[in-house]
């Protein structure tokens, strides 16, 4: 699809205007462009005058924010035509104008054709279908006023976040985030903690990939979660200021500014937050071994989290077609987690002993990353050179203390511990991307190099009673290195053919992991706890080819099925392949298994779009295959606690296959201006087969998840909106988990001259948002409810500065921009 470049046509406009000749009067051509569908005025639609006579004569100009346009151009004969991005080109070949014209209203149609992405409308930008994803505009959600990335992902279709922030893609947690195209110390290392750190407000657009071209990083079996930024593309000095207070305590001010000239572009995000999230937990289980016949736990949670990001960076265009763009990012924060344990133990019926245990977790975490980008953008028809140099690092200290003390029948001190966590993580990323387009055609290449190194030292002191002194427990005190070392080398190419559209790639990835542990454990008593030899000091190597195929048909204009398959890889992190366990409790550790492999799934995806006026239906069926996939088991370790509690472990292990199958079904209609209404549906069946330590893990399960959301237009500019979710209940082969209900709420004004936006959310609506679980072995069982944060009420304002009014985003642009997650 041809990129079209305001800028370069108002100069060619200037030019010939230049060299008109004195006899000849100018002649003005108006008119008017609108979307078919909405009426709705497109900003930045370009109107193209091509001379009939001389071909390489090419005039126009662009539409203002209420879709007019009016240029001038000498008497002649052209062809007409009107373009935008995501439409089908208006044409009006051999027109002879001779004097002023308007040419009335124009109504564009979406192309649902183009390889480059649609949109389809419900509200303007609200949900783009490509080829291999869709692209949702978090920004016209009210409900992520004041929230945090986390709790925006948490609105997008096929997306849920569990109440502990664990982030899943069509109910598998095997998916790869990633910032404007690449990993990043915004998203974190291994952990979604720091997504809930980032303000909502930050955010452009999410992208759902379910089909991932070969451009991306064959990593995540279940897909990617895409997030693309915020980065201004209109010209001048631009921003808003978003400050938002809340109940439980959720205060927050952040920042986005932006100045644009035709040389640069400095752009800058910063953001300070102080919450609480007060939550509260409690474990009901019964042990067939031990003192103990049943113990019931009842936690409250407090935590305060205390932190400041920002990220700065410029765009220097050293030419109309290429430009250089640096950035530096930075977060801080210090966070305290108390959890308060109030324990009662069971001999039969009766309560023979009480026990109250604090755990104060103290973290500081620093976060930096320094990254470089070169684009060069040959013509205006895609071809274009980029190249990415990233370096992330990560610094965690953690302090824990924990002290657990006897309530009945006496207040004995039972064991006060220290735990410190130091992690530090380093990460280099090397990228290079080619595009080369031919007609119709699109090929692709381009290398990614990601070497990542983690260090993780752990230490643990108990205090002797004997001797008031703590004493490093040397069985547990270790210090492990890992590296993970990734080579990537892909191309891909798309072409059209009539009705037909297709992308083809094949994505080369050599995956190195080390791991290296220094430590006083004793290697055979650990070889004796896992039940197999295992080498400390490993270094794996493997080399695999990841192909991609991506299909669309069209039916018709407002009617297509697309087809896609994809080979993924999920490799262990560092923590599941630790083997040195770390503790939650005195009797519940978690354990990682060295011997873990990477796990491989063969994904297909066979997807349905149907467009009306009002109505759009996107659907899907999928079927998932992953070989070697990881499961996270209990069992009990065969120990007793100083007071004889059983000692349960969790360790993740190879199964011999993942099976899944499922469908979704999404909805967006608009029966009225003032009513906007959005439903998806999404159906999953999975089947788990393998056997560890001589006990079968294998179990199928049925579940479900599903998510309304309306929008009303009330006078005075106020706008309601309705978020409900429903999660299903789910099992494996050891936990029962219960369904859940969600629900938010959110009203939004525009104030000071439509310039200002005033909110108020109210998210978990009737304090539901729980995790029920039930868990059932041959030694245990364990019924649980965790509840991360009650309900939040939270009042937001945001005032915007040198930007369109009201809450319409613009959405032309003056350059090529490149959003650093887009392809072919």
């Amino acid at each position: 699809m041809k990129l079209l470049l305001p800028i370069t046509l108002l100069l060619s406009l200037f030019s010939l205007t230049a060299q008109r000749p004195q006899e000849q009067n100018p002649i003005k051509i108006s008119g008017t462009v609108v979307e078919q569908d909405t009426g709705q005025p497109l900003e930045y639609a370009t109107l193209v005058l091509q001379s009939v006579e001389d071909p390489s004569k090419i005039s126009g100009g662009i539409t203002n924010e209420s879709g007019k346009y009016e240029v001038e151009a000498l008497p002649g004969k052209y062809n007409v035509s009107i373009e935008y991005i995501g439409y089908k080109t208006y044409r009006l070949p051999n027109q002879t104008l001779s004097k002023s014209i308007n040419l009335g209203t124009i109504k564009l149609n979406p192309d649902v054709s183009q390889l480059e992405g649609v949109e389809v409308v419900a509200e303007k930008t609200t949900v783009e279908v490509r080829l291999d994803k869709k692209v949702y505009n978090i920004g016209k959600d009210l409900t992520t006023s004041g929230a945090n990335v986390s709790d925006a992902l948490n609105n997008v279709p096929s997306v849920t976040v569990d109440v502990d922030g664990a982030i899943s893609l069509r109910g598998n947690e095997n998916v790869r985030i990633l910032i404007n195209g690449k990993p990043s110390a915004m998203a974190g290392f291994g952990s979604t903690d720091a997504l809930r750190q980032l303000p909502a407000d930050a955010i452009e657009k999410v992208e759902v990939i379910t089909s991932p071209s070969a451009r991306y990083d064959a990593e995540g079996t279940a897909g990617i979660l895409n997030i693309i930024l915020r980065k201004e593309k209109t010209l001048g000095f631009n921003g808003s200021i978003n400050t938002t207070i809340g109940h439980p305590t959720s205060s927050q001010i952040s920042s986005n500014l932006n100045l644009r000239t035709d040389k640069f572009n400095i752009f800058n995000t910063l953001g300070y937050s102080y919450r609480t999230s007060p939550g509260n937990a409690y474990f009901d289980n019964t042990y067939t071994t031990g003192d103990y016949d049943r113990i019931f736990e009842d936690r409250d949670i407090t935590r305060k989290d205390k932190s400041f990001n920002a990220n700065i960076g410029l765009e220097y265009f050293l030419t109309e077609k290429s430009s250089i763009t640096a950035s530096v990012f930075g977060r801080f924060s210090d966070e305290s987690d108390i959890t308060e344990n109030e324990s009662q133990r069971y001999e039969g019926t009766t309560v023979t002993n009480e026990t109250f245990r604090t755990e104060d977790e103290g973290q500081d975490d620093k976060s930096y990353q320094v990254s470089l980008n070169y684009t060069n953008n040959f013509n205006d028809k895609g071809h274009k050179l980029t190249s990415d140099f990233q370096y992330s690092y990560d610094v965690e200290d953690i302090l824990t203390t924990i002290v657990e003390n006897n309530t009945i029948p006496d207040t004995a001190l039972l064991a006060r511990e220290n735990i410190y966590e130091d992690e530090t993580q380093n990460e280099y990323l090397f990228q290079v991307d080619y595009v080369l387009p031919m007609g119709d055609a699109q090929f692709e290449a381009g290398y990614r190099g990601n070497f990542e190194q983690s260090i993780t030292d752990y230490q643990l002191d108990t205090l002797n009673q004997g001797t008031n002194q703590f004493a490093t427990n040397l069985d547990l005190t270790n210090k492990f290195t890992y590296d993970e070392n990734i080579n990537a080398f892909y191309s891909q190419y798309g072409n059209k053919y009539g009705q037909f559209s297709f992308l083809l790639g094949l994505r080369l990835e050599n995956t190195q992991l080390k791991g290296k542990v220094d430590s006083e454990y004793d290697e055979e008593a650990l070889q004796e706890v896992l039940g197999s030899e295992i080498d400390l000091n490993f270094d794996k190597n493997y080399l695999g080819l990841f192909p991609t195929v991506n299909l669309i048909f069209e039916l018709s204009d407002m009617e297509s099925i697309s087809l896609g398959y994809n080979r993924r890889i999920n490799r262990p992190r560092g923590r599941y392949i630790n083997p040195f366990p770390s503790r939650s409790s005195r009797t519940n550790v978690f354990q990682g298994n060295p011997d873990l492999d990477p796990a491989y799934a063969n994904a297909f995806d066979l997807g349905y779009l149907k467009r009306w006026k009002k109505l759009t239906l996107t659907s899907s069926i999928y079927y998932q295959k992953e070989t070697n996939s990881f499961e996270r088991i209990q069992e009990e370790t065969g120990e007793l606690t100083s007071d004889g509690i059983s000692i349960i472990r969790s360790l993740p292990i190879n199964l011999s296959s993942n099976q899944r199958i499922g469908a979704e079904l999404g909805i967006l209609y608009n029966p009225a201006k003032w009513l906007r209404l959005n439903g998806s549906f999404n159906f999953f069946q999975f089947e788990t087969e393998g056997i560890f330590n001589e006990v079968d893990y294998g179990a199928k399960n049925t579940s479900w998840f599903s998510r309304f959301s309306s929008k009303v237009s009330l006078p005075a500019s106020i706008d309601w909106q309705t978020n409900v979710f429903y999660r299903g209940p789910s099992e494996n082969s050891q936990t029962e988990s219960k369904s859940m209900t969600f629900v938010s709420l959110a009203f939004s004004k525009d104030v000071f001259g439509d310039n200002g936006t005033l909110s108020l959310n109210v998210s978990d609506l009737f304090n539901s948002a729980k995790r029920r679980s039930f868990t059932e072995t041959e030694f245990f069982t364990s019924e649980s409810e965790f509840q991360w944060r009650r309900r939040q009420i939270t009042l937001g304002l945001v005032y915007r500065f040198n930007q369109p009014k009201g809450k319409t985003k613009q959405r032309g642009q003056q350059r090529n921009d490149d959003d650093g997650g887009d392809e072919f």
